[in-house]
């Protein structure tokens, strides 16, 4: 599996959704600092609302296999802005959680996670469950092996090694 990387404002619901990923109960804990586990990287909020410790999010990022943006359908305001993708060197996801909240904007979410160069946004609800199989199986998809001419190569076209690249290339 993917190692997931999770960044986002505080209670938006990155804990929770690790505990999720992992079918623990839910229960609140203050993410204090990053905790690393196997499969997932869980930062604390105040990384991303905070400029000076904003830098530490480039660092974690680099530990893992897919980076999210995290943010509640109910947020009142975004944190990532056009340029968050420039220092990602992963695959960016955006997770969507909260997406029962009574107070839910997903359509205002969603285009703020585009805004941030997501390649992909995924629909989550904690509690439920729902949205954790199809973020599950994303996860699940094996990564990539290139040689390092591949690499090589796709970096001379401007690609990442994620990146579709054109069959005459390879």
């Amino acid at each position: 599996m993917k190692k997931l990387f999770l960044m986002g404002r505080s209670e938006a619901g990155k804990t929770s959704l690790t505990q999720a990923l992992k079918g623990e109960e839910l229960h609140y804990v203050k993410t204090q600092y990053t905790n690393t586990s196997e499969d997932t990287i869980d930062s604390p909020g105040e990384y991303a609302e905070s400029k000076c410790f904003s830098v530490g999010l480039a660092c974690f990022s680099f530990e893992a296999d897919v980076v999210a943006m995290v943010q509640a359908a109910d947020e009142p305001y975004n944190l990532f802005g056009p340029g968050g993708r420039s220092f990602i060197l992963r695959p960016l996801i955006g997770i969507i959680t909260k997406v029962d909240s009574p107070y839910a904007n997903i359509p205002m979410v969603r285009q703020w996670l585009v805004n941030a160069g997501c390649e992909r946004i995924f629909l989550i609800n904690n509690v439920t469950r729902e949205g954790i199989d199809e973020l599950m199986e994303y996860l699940s998809e094996d990564l990539p092996v290139l040689t390092l001419q591949q690499a090589k190569d796709r970096q001379a076209l401007g690609l990442n090694e994620w990146d579709a690249v054109p069959l005459a290339t390879e």
